[in-house]
């Protein structure tokens, strides 16, 4: 297929010139003697290059390459210019022109212009390709990750779709844990039917009963008519029990039950129901810890802990960030209109600097903020809000975050500490468990345990 050229110039002649000359090298030409009518034509015809007169009546070259950015228009824009002007010509490539010719310019001269252009072309439709290729590549489901600690997961949830076995996905807020159930029940069997997501933290406790296991009317006083409970929604597909530990104990006899026996009593109600559930829970808590303190039964946990599944941080998993950035800024482009092409190489490093206490959808958020402030074409330091820009505060999370629980804050703190002294000393690990006050065999341990590199 010809590439499509649109030659802009108010020069009648000229035109001509460059059209005969062009056409006669393959070229599909169309001609325009404004800027402002060749706007209209690129709007309806998208040329791949555009050739344009630097000094021209109204708008000129230099206003039309603008326009042709800020429009995100796909044409490469080559102007010209008379003898005299090549101040002009560079002002043009500045504003974004790829290059230009003199007049009266020489017919090898342009042709090279256009092959050099379309050379460039094919090479970032390459790029663009193995781009798209290598973003493809790290997607499972829903669930975006480049980095080994994702690809465990990835494993992990591949094996376990295809069979109904309970699964207990762990870990911090905001690290997709909903993603991971999602995947468990997409990939599987029970695909077709439903998946029920419910967060036990969210449903008053007076009505947490009623909500998954529905009721009898009259059960109550305001159970006027019968109702049937989450978990019958989701016969023969999944349940996402998502923050479990939140589940009071009465419940959690009733829970086992359906883990144990598959059968579920509305409440209000004498007989028994049968129901096919695969049930996949989440937690941010210790369970096992509850188990010893006595708040989370025991022979429920490791009823819903058959198939353990850790989701990373997002601090150890660092190589993702520009992957999922990369996805956000094309995600909100779409969503919110916006023509931002990425982010620039400092404010990639903070990014890449920060420890995110609230994981994923903490970066999701900063990503969507920057767009929305950003002025320019790509997100600057600027555009960060202040807990990432300041170091000190990205590290020391305890004071960035709302986490108020002494065990995980504690962790953060010695981690940080770690990692700040490593930094110190280059690596050195026996300067570092100096400057720690701690044995060198004893942060060898820490190293392993946090999955330091």
């Amino acid at each position: 297929m010809s590439a499509r050229v649109l030659v802009v110039d108010d020069e009648e002649n000229l035109r001509l010139v460059l059209r005969t000359m062009l056409r006669k090298h393959g070229y599909e030409v169309e001609t325009c003697a404004s800027a402002e009518q060749a706007l209209e034509t690129i709007d309806a015809s998208a040329p791949d290059f555009v050739i344009a007169d630097v000094r021209m009546g109204g708008m000129s070259g230099i206003e039309l390459t603008k326009e042709l950015k800020r429009r995100g228009a796909d044409a490469v824009v080559i102007v010209m210019s008379a003898f005299g002007s090549v101040d002009l010509a560079i002002e043009a490539m500045k504003a974004g022109a790829y290059d230009y010719v003199s007049k009266p310019f020489k017919q090898d001269e342009v042709l090279l212009a256009l092959r050099k252009a379309e050379e460039r072309e094919q090479l970032r439709r390459e790029n663009q390709a193995l781009r798209e290729e290598r973003a493809q590549s790290a997607r499972f489901e829903t669930m975006i990750g480049r980095s080994e600690a994702m690809h465990r997961v990835f494993r992990v949830v591949d094996r376990a779709a295809e069979v109904a076995t309970t699964v207990l996905i762990q870990g911090e807020s905001g690290t997709g844990k909903e993603l991971v159930a999602r995947a468990l029940h997409d990939r599987g069997p029970r695909k077709s039917k439903a998946f029920v997501a419910v967060n036990c933290g969210a449903i008053p406790e007076s009505l947490l009963e009623s909500e998954l296991f529905g009721h009898k009317r009259g059960a109550f006083t305001d159970a006027t008519s019968d109702k049937t409970g989450l978990f019958e929604a989701a016969h023969e597909g999944t349940i996402f029990l998502d923050e479990i530990g939140e589940l009071p104990l009465a419940l959690q006899v009733k829970l086992l039950r359906v883990l144990q026996e598959g059968t579920l009593r509305r409440v209000g109600e004498t007989k028994d129901r049968k129901v096919d559930v695969r049930v996949v829970a989440a937690t941010v808590r210790d369970l096992e810890s509850e188990v010893r303190e006595g708040t989370f039964r025991e022979d429920l946990f490791y009823r819903l802990n058959v198939l353990p599944l850790t989701v990373p941080p997002l601090r150890d998993r660092k190589d993702d960030v520009p992957l999922l950035v990369d996805h956000f800024v094309a995600r909100n482009n779409t969503r919110l209109g916006t023509r931002v092409r990425g982010v620039d190489e400092a404010a990639r490093k903070m990014l890449l600097a920060y420890h995110w206490p609230g994981n994923v959808r903490e970066l999701e958020n900063v990503v969507e903020r920057a767009m929305v402030l950003a002025e320019r074409d790509v997100i600057g330091e600027v555009d960060l809000p202040e807990r990432v820009k300041r170091k000190e505060d990205a590290r020391l999370v305890a004071l960035a975050s709302d986490e108020l629980s002494i065990k995980k804050t504690a962790r953060w703190m010695e981690e940080t500490l770690i990692r700040r002294a490593l930094e110190q000393t280059g690596g050195n690990r026996t300067a570092a468990a100096r400057l720690l006050e701690i044995s060198h065999r004893a942060l060898l341990y820490k190293i392993k345990d946090y999955g330091i590199r």
